[in-house]
């Protein structure tokens, strides 16, 4: 397919300037209820267009509730398609609501470390209880085995995410190793100017080359909100960066011992599959927690973990944070936001899923794990809710399914097999990327429902009102599996042109996040590439991994096409060319009956 240089920088600036039509949201989420045909979808619009959106939001869904599958898929599609749209106006400040239940997990916590620090008085501390708690510990040390030294130091790795020092924009691993110095008292008392020299030379060169700048004591880590639904927002803890630094390593080391017992925590598929099976024969419970995340105890955590991990991770958190600008020492041991919160908590639930499993005999059923997402036999249901809660978790009972054919994990909803994976409107159309998302989402969706054969004809009209309201120079036609750069299509709407020079193919336009980068000549850049270069080496002294990726480094390995490029966490679109051998076919617009 030709196109000249003058079209597409036309159609690029078209991209860029494009802005949704007003009216165009309530329309299109009218269109998609009423493909639906449910009492639901027509509660739903009903309440959205009369903006009673407080009791939009209070929506619930019980699948036991329905007999009739057809019914129960569209109902839940209903609920579920404005659950997280964030342009519904609501008289509560979601902020407050979700600070208000971060305070609730915080005494919840506080009462949990009181309960076991005096353990062996507590009323609850009888019975098969003790039994599981002795086993649970048990799987913990079996699973961690001794704390490794070497290994603690040879795994950190800097995450995607801010600091308290460093915004999310400028959250490179280059930039970090320039200029991050936030650590906490505790962890520098722990971990000294003089051992990182020791271990990192380079980098405590470069530290110290900084001056007053390192180490910059941080008294722990700061409370923010981001969005999460349309009810509520979703805190976080952004913890200090050298504290990140080697909460990243502990996080990593603690799913690599997982991964020895099955439980894969960079994999949701083996949930999803077990949650495919669960919804067939009912044999297998899906759970869920409320704010798992916030209610991992102190005390809990001490008493189940073996004494130098425990030691390692207590001095590697932040003990304190800042909340409403005022200091306050947390109850809890960690939160969303910490480098080894997700594992800990994956753990901790397999710990206790193994252990109750094992206690009623039905072990021969799979256990998996996922964070807060847990699969157990359905008959263990009971029990491990009482052993969890014993811990201070809340299993989340709307969210959690043990009876019927109703399961939902790690992002796959079935029922009795069917997929009844939904459709969610998250934030107002605005620009032609987000056209692209909602009308592929419903594209795929009317996929799904059609068997893999064809698309349900019902949500044509929502998809074609989408891709209509896009000028025609920027109705993008591209096959799927390739994004959502343009608009979803078989072969005979977007009839693409064939590649030439002998290849065999097909070629296509798409807008494309090509990322916005900056040229970076400080020493943070070298460093960042030397520790890259550094866990290719077999496992060894740390000094000698470093020594070893500067002799490795050459210019291939440093930067983009020669320049220190610098990825800022901030998109670019940009229209390319791209290629494809074949070309998916999704099936004609059929109606299903």
């Amino acid at each position: 397919m030709n196109l000249s240089i003058h079209r597409s920088g036309g159609r690029s600036r078209g991209f860029q300037t494009y802005r949704v039509p007003d009216g165009l949201n309530p329309t299109v989420i009218k269109d998609y209820l009423e493909a639906l045909d449910c009492p639901r979808a027509l509660s739903v619009w009903l309440l959205f267009s009369s903006g009673e959106h407080d009791q939009l939001t209070e929506l619930e869904f019980d699948p036991n509730q329905y007999v009739d599958k057809d019914v129960l898929r569209n109902s839940y599609f209903a609920t579920k398609f404005l659950s997280k749209f964030d342009g519904l106006t609501t008289s509560f400040d979601r902020d407050e609501v979700a600070l208000s239940k971060f305070a609730k997990c915080e005494l919840a916590c506080g009462v949990v470390n009181k309960r076991f620090r005096n353990l062996s008085t507590d009323s609850l501390f009888k019975g098969p209880v003790v039994w599981l708690h002795n086993a649970v510990k048990r799987k913990i040390h079996r699973i961690l085995g001794e704390f490794d030294l070497e290994e603690f130091l040879e795994s950190p790795d800097w995450g995607p995410g801010a600091s308290t020092l460093i915004k999310r924009r400028d959250a490179s691993s280059q930039e970090k190793f320039q200029r991050e110095a936030g650590i906490t008292r505790d962890l520098y008392h722990l971990f000294p100017m003089a051992k990182l020299g020791e271990v990192y030379p380079h980098w405590a060169s470069h530290l110290q080359d900084m001056g007053e700048a390192f180490p910059t004591f941080c008294v722990g880590n700061k409370v923010v909100t981001v969005p999460k639904d349309s009810s509520t927002n979703r805190v976080i803890a952004v913890e200090p960066g050298i504290n990140l630094w080697f909460q990243k390593s502990i996080g990593d080391m603690i799913g690599r011992r997982l991964l020895r017992f099955g439980v894969d925590l960079k994999d949701q598929s083996r949930n999803q599959h077990l949650a495919y099976l669960g919804s067939k024969t009912s044999e297998l419970a899906t759970v869920d927690f409320s704010s798992a995340s916030d209610t991992i105890s102190t005390a809990v955590v001490e008493e189940l973990l073996p004494l130098r991990w425990f030691v390692v991770m207590d001095a590697s958190r932040s003990k304190y944070g800042l909340l409403h600008g005022k200091t306050q020492r947390w109850e809890k041991f960690s939160s969303m936001g910490n480098g080894f919160t997700f594992p800990l908590e994956s753990l901790i639930f397999y710990a206790c899923a193994k252990a109750c499993v094992e206690y009623l005999h039905v072990d021969e059923l799979p256990v998996s794990v996922f964070g807060d997402d847990v699969i157990l036999p359905s008959s263990a249901m009971q029990l491990y809710t009482e052993l969890v809660s014993f811990y201070g978790f809340r299993v989340n009972t709307k969210k959690s399914h043990h009876c019927g054919f109703f399961r939902e994990s790690c992002g796959a909803h079935y029922y009795s097999g069917f997929d009844l994976k939904p459709v969610y409107f998250r934030t107002p159309l605005q620009r032609v990327e987000s056209v692209y998302r909602l009308a592929n989402a419903i594209r795929r969706l009317a996929f799904r429902q059609g068997s893999s054969l064809c698309c349900d004809v019902r949500f044509r009209t929502c998809w074609n009102r989408l891709v209509q309201q896009v000028p025609q120079g920027l109705r993008l036609r591209v096959p799927e599996g390739f994004g959502d750069g343009g608009f979803v299509c078989n072969f005979d709407e977007a009839t693409p042109g064939r590649l030439r020079h002998g290849l065999e193919g097909f070629a296509f336009l798409q807008y494309s996040d090509v990322g916005r980068y900056r040229v970076m000549e400080e020493p943070g850049y070298l460093l960042a590439e030397l520790w890259r270069l550094s866990k290719r080496a077999p496992r060894g002294p740390t000094n000698r991994h470093w020594l070893k990726a500067i002799a490795e480094l050459t210019d291939t390995d440093v930067g983009i096409a020669g320049r220190n490029a610098v990825h800022l966490h901030v998109p670019r679109y940009q229209l390319c060319k791209s290629q494809c051998r074949q070309w998916p076919d999704l099936g004609p617009w059929l109606d299903l009956g």
